[in-house]
């Protein structure tokens, strides 16, 4: 016997019919930005990667030095939003770096509770080795796709990464 509620609802559609209702809301959307995205990374990263396996160091690594280089002291916090790296990744790669002698930790002055990381002459040493390469690369790509193009990319990166909302997600995929 059927409630009024249940005679009143609509049938859910089967499972093929669901299916094909996704495949047309998806196709509707001419393009995934997620999709567009990690594609765009991956062929700018190919130019890269080359570079930072020829001087031992993964991307994630080199996002640390670098942020460190260019920033100074900087905590763990700061370094893992800087850096785009996840705390837990971070607290691993800390560890790594630091054997390696291409940072160091502190304890800050100012707060006894707060550790600050510092990069190492040795890791001002592979900055500076990989640098002139990666420049090479920026100038090819500012070359091919144009600087004011190259320019005005990054400033609608920066307004979308802007639109990150409270639980890291801006909302697709």
């Amino acid at each position: 016997m059927q409630s009024k509620t249940d005679a009143n609802a609509k049938p859910r559609p089967e499972p093929d019919t669901r299916k094909a209702q996704s495949k047309r809301l998806l196709s509707d959307r001419r393009r995934s930005l997620a999709i567009g995205l990690l594609r765009a990374r991956e062929a700018v990263m190919s130019h890269f990667r080359p570079i930072l396996v020829a001087h031992d160091v993964t991307e994630q690594q080199w996002r640390v030095i670098r942020v460190l280089y260019e920033g100074g002291k900087l905590d763990a916090t700061e370094l893992a939003d800087k850096a785009s790296i996840l705390a837990p990744s971070l607290t691993r790669m800390i560890r790594s770096l630091e054997e390696r002698g291409f940072i160091t930790k502190h304890k800050d002055d100012a707060d006894g509770r707060r550790v600050l990381l510092q990069i190492t002459a040795a890791g001002e040493a592979v900055v500076e080795d990989v640098m002139p390469e990666s420049l090479k690369v920026y100038a090819d790509i500012d070359a091919r796709f144009g600087v004011e193009r190259v320019e005005k990319l990054l400033d609608m990166l920066d307004e979308l990464a802007a639109l990150k909302l409270e639980n890291g997600s801006v909302g697709e995929e």
